[in-house]
Protein backbone atom coordinates (compact mmCIF):
# COMPACT_ATOMS: atom_id res chain seq x y z
CA UNK A 1 0.00 0.00 0.00
CA UNK A 2 1.32 3.42 -0.93
CA UNK A 3 1.50 6.15 1.66
CA UNK A 4 0.08 9.60 1.02
CA UNK A 5 2.97 11.12 2.97
CA UNK A 6 5.52 12.90 0.81
CA UNK A 7 8.96 11.38 0.65
CA UNK A 8 11.60 13.25 2.64
CA UNK A 9 13.83 15.53 0.59
CA UNK A 10 17.49 14.74 -0.01
CA UNK A 11 18.40 17.58 2.37
CA UNK A 12 16.17 16.12 5.11
CA UNK A 13 17.71 12.68 4.65
CA UNK A 14 21.21 14.14 4.81
CA UNK A 15 20.44 16.09 8.00
CA UNK A 16 18.98 12.94 9.54
CA UNK A 17 22.13 10.98 8.64
CA UNK A 18 24.38 13.57 10.28
CA UNK A 19 22.11 13.87 13.33
CA UNK A 20 22.32 10.12 14.02
CA UNK A 21 26.12 10.41 14.31
CA UNK A 22 26.18 13.21 16.87
CA UNK A 23 27.59 12.77 20.36
CA UNK A 24 25.14 13.41 23.19
CA UNK A 25 27.16 16.46 24.28
CA UNK A 26 30.36 18.25 23.31
CA UNK A 27 31.91 17.01 26.56
CA UNK A 28 31.71 13.49 25.07
CA UNK A 29 34.41 14.51 22.56
CA UNK A 30 37.81 13.19 23.63
CA UNK A 31 40.03 13.97 20.66
CA UNK A 32 43.57 15.28 21.02
CA UNK A 33 44.37 19.00 21.09
CA UNK A 34 47.97 18.67 19.83
CA UNK A 35 50.16 16.34 17.83
CA UNK A 36 49.68 14.25 14.74
CA UNK A 37 46.48 12.36 13.94
CA UNK A 38 46.13 9.57 11.38
CA UNK A 39 42.55 9.34 10.14
CA UNK A 40 41.11 5.88 9.57
CA UNK A 41 40.63 4.76 5.98
CA UNK A 42 36.82 4.93 6.18
CA UNK A 43 37.08 8.65 7.08
CA UNK A 44 39.87 9.74 4.71
CA UNK A 45 40.24 7.29 1.84
CA UNK A 46 42.22 9.55 -0.49
CA UNK A 47 44.49 12.55 -0.28
CA UNK A 48 45.87 13.68 3.04
CA UNK A 49 45.24 11.22 5.88
CA UNK A 50 47.69 12.44 8.55
CA UNK A 51 47.18 15.86 10.13
CA UNK A 52 49.32 17.96 12.46
CA UNK A 53 46.90 19.58 14.90
CA UNK A 54 49.46 22.25 15.75
CA UNK A 55 49.19 23.62 12.19
CA UNK A 56 45.92 25.60 11.93
CA UNK A 57 45.21 24.88 8.25
CA UNK A 58 45.80 21.15 8.67
CA UNK A 59 43.69 21.10 11.85
CA UNK A 60 40.83 22.87 10.06
CA UNK A 61 41.09 20.45 7.13
CA UNK A 62 40.99 17.44 9.46
CA UNK A 63 37.95 18.75 11.34
CA UNK A 64 36.14 19.42 8.08
CA UNK A 65 36.83 15.86 6.91
CA UNK A 66 35.84 14.25 10.21
CA UNK A 67 32.60 16.25 10.45
CA UNK A 68 31.65 15.23 6.91
CA UNK A 69 32.78 11.61 6.86
CA UNK A 70 33.16 10.43 10.45
CA UNK A 71 30.78 8.08 12.20
CA UNK A 72 29.78 8.61 15.84
CA UNK A 73 32.86 6.89 17.28
CA UNK A 74 35.16 8.86 14.94
CA UNK A 75 33.61 12.16 16.04
CA UNK A 76 34.04 11.24 19.70
CA UNK A 77 37.65 10.04 19.45
CA UNK A 78 39.01 12.52 16.88
CA UNK A 79 37.38 15.84 17.77
CA UNK A 80 38.40 17.96 20.74
CA UNK A 81 35.61 20.08 22.26
CA UNK A 82 37.77 23.17 22.88
CA UNK A 83 39.26 23.07 19.38
CA UNK A 84 35.83 22.57 17.82
CA UNK A 85 34.41 25.57 19.69
CA UNK A 86 37.37 27.83 18.93
CA UNK A 87 37.40 26.90 15.23
CA UNK A 88 33.63 26.89 14.73
CA UNK A 89 33.22 30.51 13.48
CA UNK A 90 35.42 29.66 10.47
CA UNK A 91 34.79 25.91 10.28
CA UNK A 92 31.03 26.45 9.94
CA UNK A 93 31.69 28.25 6.65
CA UNK A 94 33.71 25.30 5.30
CA UNK A 95 31.20 22.51 5.95
CA UNK A 96 27.89 21.84 4.25
CA UNK A 97 24.71 23.55 5.35
CA UNK A 98 23.38 20.19 6.58
CA UNK A 99 26.38 19.64 8.87
CA UNK A 100 26.28 23.23 10.12
CA UNK A 101 22.53 23.12 10.83
CA UNK A 102 22.64 19.76 12.61
CA UNK A 103 25.58 20.67 14.85
CA UNK A 104 24.28 24.16 15.70
CA UNK A 105 20.79 22.81 16.44
CA UNK A 106 22.17 20.12 18.74
CA UNK A 107 24.76 22.30 20.47
CA UNK A 108 23.70 25.88 21.26
CA UNK A 109 27.26 26.66 22.32
CA UNK A 110 28.33 26.26 18.68
CA UNK A 111 25.55 28.51 17.44
CA UNK A 112 26.66 31.07 20.04
CA UNK A 113 30.25 30.84 18.71
CA UNK A 114 29.15 32.17 15.32
CA UNK A 115 30.49 35.57 14.39
CA UNK A 116 27.96 38.34 14.92
CA UNK A 117 26.07 39.39 11.80
CA UNK A 118 27.28 42.60 10.24
CA UNK A 119 25.09 45.56 11.17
Amino acid sequence: MLSDEPLPSAAELLRERYARRLPSSLSELTGPAHGSVQLPLHVAWSGLTRFDLDRPRLRMSMYRTVLAEGQHDDLVTLLNPELLLSQWPVLRTLVSRAIRDVWESAFPELAAARPAAAA
